[in-house]
C-alpha cells in the first residue's frame, strides 16, 4: 500500500485519477478507547508525509448502540485507562507528524462532561515529563442542549419522534432526563476550524458520525476560509458524507474486517478507501455493502440538514487489488425542499435498580413444565413481597429451551441433551427491594415442587461467581430520541470564552452549539520520542503487534437447503435504539438474481418470520449495488414496542436477531437451481 504521487503509486502501479488530491484522512479504529494497532497508522503517516496535500487523524468515539446508560448515568463507553492509552499514542503521532487529531461523540455519549474529561486527559498526558515538548491548541465543541430550550420547542410543536416507532416526547420525559445532547452536523466543526486554523486537536461532543470527516474535507474544499457548505455542490457534499459514513467505522468495510483505514479525497467528487492492515483488502461489494450497516435502508440515508442519495454510486477496484474508488453519491439538503434543518436529540433516564441471579435446570421432568414452574416462582416472590408498596417486576431469560426436552425412550428414559440456563432479572424503585425479590425467586427455583418430582433435594444449579444474587445497579431507559427543528443559523456554533459562558447563552435563535479553545503543554525545546511500533507485553510477554485472523469465504455447498448456506453474510444490528435491521449479502450476481426471482424474500415472509404485520416493517427490499437484501423492523420485547437497553434487555446491539432468516428454507426449486450453479463452479 502506498500513497499517490502525481497519479502513480510509489511502487509504480498506475491508479491515476484525472482529479487532484484534496486531502487524506487516517482512521486508526472505529471507536476511540477500543485500542488500535499503532504500527499500521505510523506506516501510513510515514508514507503520507511526502504527499503535499493535508492529512488528518479522525475517529469516532461513541454512539447509542450500547444503550441509554451513558446518557442517563454519565458513564463512558470505555474505561478511563483506555482513553489514556489511546490518546497517549495519538498525541505522539500529532506531535511527530504535525497532523491534526479530531474525534467526535467524546466519551461515548458526547456529553459536555465527557468532552471536558477528554481535554483533562490530554492535559495530564501533556504534563508528563517525557512529553514536555508537547504544545497543543485544543478546541472543544459542546453538544448539550438546555432543557428549557427543548421544552420551548416541544410547546411550539417543533419536536417529533425519530421514526414511527419512537413515542411522543413529553415534558415529564424532559424533566426526568439528566442530560440531553444534540447530534451536530458538520457546520459547528467547520466553523470552529475556520475560526481556529492553528488547532492541533479538536474534541467534539455528540455528532452525526460522519460530521468531522465532512468538515475536514469541506474545510479544504472551501480553501480554509469559508463556512458556507451551501456553496458546495450536492455531488461534492454527497462524496464527503459518503466517505465519512464509511470511514467512521474504520476498515469494517474490508475483507476481513479490520481496524484502520485511509480515505484519499479528490476534487472530482471521488474518493478512495483502503485498509491499513496488509492482510485486508477492500472490494466493490464489501464497500457497497457498508451502506447497509446499521441503517434502516441502504439507498437513502438521512442526517442533519438533508439526506444522502446512493442510488447512482459506483465502486471501482483499483489495480492494487486493495483500494476502492467511490463516486456518485449526492447530498440533498432539506432547505431545497422547503424543510427546516433538524437535529436529533438524545437522552436517557433512570427507571430503577436491578438485581439478577443465574443458574441451571437439568431435570427433564421439570423442564417439560418449565413455564408453569417459573410462573409459580414469580407468584411466590410476589406473595413474599405483598407488603412492599414500591413498584417492582420480575422475569426470566431462558436459554437452551429449543433443545429436545421431551422425555426420552429406551435405555435412558430421562435423558436430556443439555441444561436449561436461567437468568432471573428483577427491577424495583430501590436496590434493596430488587435484591429481595431476586432472593425469593432464587429460593423458589431451588425448592419449588412440580408434578412428577423425583429430585426432592433441590432443582437448581447455582453459585457461579460465588454470588447468590448480583446487584447490577441502576436500570436506565431511553427517554429522548427525537428530531428538533431549528431556525436558520441555529445548526451552527459560536465561540465562548469558557464552557460556563457557552451553556449560559442558550437563547432561541442563537447557534445551538459552542466551542472553546485552550493551549495545553509548555512546548519546551526537545525532540519528541519516537512513537513505539509495538504494544507492551502482558505478564512478561514479548512486544508484538496483534494480527487479525484470516478466514476464507466458504464455497457454495453441493446441496444447499437454507438461506445461510448460500449467503456468506447474514447479520443483524440495531438501527438506532428503536429498530433492528437484517442484511443478507450474496457473492455472485447469479446467486443473487436466483434468490431475487425465487420469491422467498418478501415483505410477507419477513413479517411472518418476525411475528409482525407487513405494515410494521420500516423497510424491506433488495439492493442491487451490494447484491444484498435488507429488512428493518421495530424492536419489540414481549410483543410491545421498546428501545434498546433497559429492563429485560438481552441483545443490546441487536446482533443476535438474524437466525430466523439464516434458517429460511430455500425450497426445492431454488435448491436445485443453486446446486446447479454450485456444480458448475466446482
Amino acid at each position: 500500500m502506498a500513497p499517490y504521487i502525481d497519479g502513480e503509486l510509489l511502487n509504480g502501479t498506475s491508479v491515476s485519477s484525472d482529479a487532484g488530491r484534496l486531502c487524506q484522512i487516517v482512521t486508526p479504529v472505529g471507536n476511540l478507547g477500543y485500542g488500535f494497532i499503532e504500527s499500521q497508522v505510523i506506516e501510513e503517516l510515514e508514507r503520507l508525509a511526502s504527499v503535499p496535500t493535508p492529512t488528518a487523524i479522525i475517529l469516532d468515539a461513541g454512539s447509542t448502540d450500547s444503550g441509554p446508560s451513558r446518557l442517563a448515568l454519565g458513564i463512558t463507553a470505555a474505561p478511563r485507562g483506555h482513553y489514556v492509552r489511546d490518546l497517549g499514542k495519538l498525541l505522539k503521532l500529532v506531535a511527530k507528524y504535525k497532523v491534526p487529531l479530531m474525534f467526535s461523540s467524546a466519551g461515548g455519549d458526547g456529553s459536555d462532561e465527557h468532552v471536558d474529561l477528554m481535554v483533562e486527559i490530554i492535559r495530564e498526558l501533556a504534563e508528563l515529563p517525557e512529553n514536555k515538548h508537547y504544545r497543543f491548541n485544543v478546541v472543544a465543541v459542546y453538544a448539550t442542549v438546555a432543557h428549557e430550550r427543548v421544552s420551548k420547542r416541544l410547546t411550539a410543536g417543533d419536536i417529533v419522534g425519530c421514526g414511527a416507532t419512537v413515542p411522543e416526547l413529553t415534558q415529564e420525559d424532559i424533566d426526568a432526563t439528566p442530560r440531553i445532547v444534540a447530534q451536530m452536523g458538520p457546520e459547528p466543526i467547520l466553523q470552529a476550524m475556520v475560526a481556529s486554523p492553528d488547532f492541533n486537536i479538536m474534541v467534539v461532543g455528540r455528532s452525526y458520525d460522519p460530521s468531522p470527516y465532512i468538515a475536514f474535507a469541506a474545510y479544504h474544499a472551501l480553501k480554509k476560509t469559508s463556512t458556507d457548505l451551501k456553496s458546495l455542490s450536492k455531488e461534492t457534499l454527497g462524496s464527503f458524507v459518503h466517505m465519512g459514513k464509511i470511514m467512521e467505522c474504520g476498515a469494517q468495510c474490508a475483507r476481513p474486517k479490520s481496524q484502520a483505514a485511509s480515505a484519499y479525497i479528490y476534487d472530482d467528487n471521488s474518493f478512495d478507501i483502503i485498509p491499513l492492515d496488509p492482510q485486508a483488502a477492500c472490494v466493490p461489494l464489501s464497500v457497497a455493502a457498508h451502506t447497509l450497516y446499521e441503517k434502516p435502508r441502504p439507498d437513502i440515508l438521512h442526517g442533519p440538514g438533508g439526506y444522502m442519495d446512493l442510488t447512482k454510486t459506483t465502486y471501482e477496484q483499483l489495480k492494487d487489488g486493495r483500494t476502492i474508488r467511490v463516486r456518485g453519491a449526492t447530498f440533498e439538503p432539506y432547505y431545497s425542499q422547503g424543510e427546516r434543518y433538524a437535529v436529533k436529540l438524545e437522552g436517557g433516564r433512570l427507571r430503577g435498580y436491578r438485581t439478577v441471579f443465574i443458574g441451571s435446570f437439568i431435570d427433564p421432568i421439570l423442564i417439560s413444565q418449565l413455564d408453569k414452574v417459573l410462573a409459580r416462582i414469580k407468584d411466590y416472590a410476589g406473595f413474599q413481597h405483598k407488603h412492599i408498596t414500591e413498584k417492582w417486576d420480575l422475569n426470566f431469560h431462558v436459554y437452551g429451551r429449543d433443545e429436545n426436552w421431551t422425555l426420552g425412550s429406551g435405555g435412558r428414559p430421562y435423558a436430556g441433551s443439555k441444561g436449561i440456563f436461567i437468568v432471573a432479572e428483577a427491577v424495583a424503585e430501590s436496590q434493596q427491594v430488587a435484591t429481595s425479590v431476586c432472593a425469593s425467586a432464587r429460593i423458589g427455583c431451588i425448592h419449588a415442587p412440580y408434578q412428577g418430582q423425583k429430585a426432592t433435594s433441590g432443582n437448581f444449579g447455582f453459585g457461579l461467581g460465588g454470588k447468590n444474587e448480583l446487584e447490577t445497579g441502576p436500570c436506565t431507559e431511553f427517554s429522548v430520541y427525537h428530531l428538533m427543528s431549528l431556525a436558520e443559523g441555529e445548526e451552527g456554533a459560536r465561540y465562548a470564552e469558557s464552557h460556563e459562558a457557552g451553556i449560559a447563552d442558550t437563547e432561541d435563535g442563537k447557534p445551538l452549539f459552542h466551542w472553546t479553545k485552550v493551549t495545553i503543554g509548555k512546548g519546551e525545546e526537545s525532540q519528541p520520542k519516537e512513537a513505539e511500533t509495538a504494544t507492551n507485553g502482558v505478564n512478561g510477554a514479548a512486544k508484538r503487534d496483534w494480527k487479525a485472523p484470516m478466514f476464507e469465504i466458504a464455497p457454495l455447498p453441493s446441496n444447499p437447503r437454507f438461506l445461510g448456506d448460500i449467503a456468506p453474510v447474514v447479520r443483524s444490528k440495531n438501527s438506532g435504539p428503536y429498530e433492528i435491521t437484517v442484511d443478507i449479502l450474496f457473492t455472485t450476481p447469479e446467486i443473487y438474481e436466483l434468490v431475487k426471482a425465487s420469491g422467498i424474500l418478501t415483505k410477507e415472509a419477513v413479517a411472518k418470520l418476525y411475528g409482525m404485520t407487513v405494515e410494521e416493517l420500516v423497510w424491506c427490499g433488495f439492493f442491487d449495488q451490494a447484491l444484498a437484501f435488507k429488512a428493518t423492523f421495530p424492536r419489540k420485547r414481549g410483543g410491545k414496542l421498546c428501545a434498546s437497553g433497559g429492563y429485560l434487555e438481552n441483545d443490546m446491539h441487536g446482533s443476535q436477531q438474524y437466525m430466523n432468516l439464516m434458517e429460511l428454507p430455500l425450497g426445492e426449486d431454488l435448491e436445485a437451481k443453486v446446486a446447479k450453479v454450485s456444480k458448475a463452479a466446482a
